[in-house]
């Protein structure tokens, strides 16, 4: 066992920057999605669409689960700002 421990932990970890990565790749398409859709339909039809919400829940959503598995702080707390500020 002792020796399978540091590939797990190379496992772990590995998986833990994948997650990141893909939270940052999901957060860029909703906003790509809500700019889009202000452009086609306008900022007042988008800001008054169910979407907007949904898409605020999904964000924070996506934010829960990158604090549980990318428990880095500083990593954490740079994209939350970033995506929480996104235009």
């Amino acid at each position: 066992m002792s020796e399978t421990l540091p590939l797990l932990m190379y496992i772990k970890n590995m998986l833990a920057d994948l997650i990141y990565i893909n939270s940052v790749i999901a957060l860029e398409l909703l906003k790509i999605t809500e700019n889009t859709a202000a452009l086609r339909r306008g900022e007042d039809f988008f800001n008054n669409s169910a979407c907007k919400s949904e898409h605020e829940e999904i964000t924070t959503r996506i934010m829960e689960l990158l604090k549980k598995y990318k428990n880095q702080t500083q990593e954490y707390q740079s994209l939350k700002h970033h995506f929480i500020n996104h235009e």
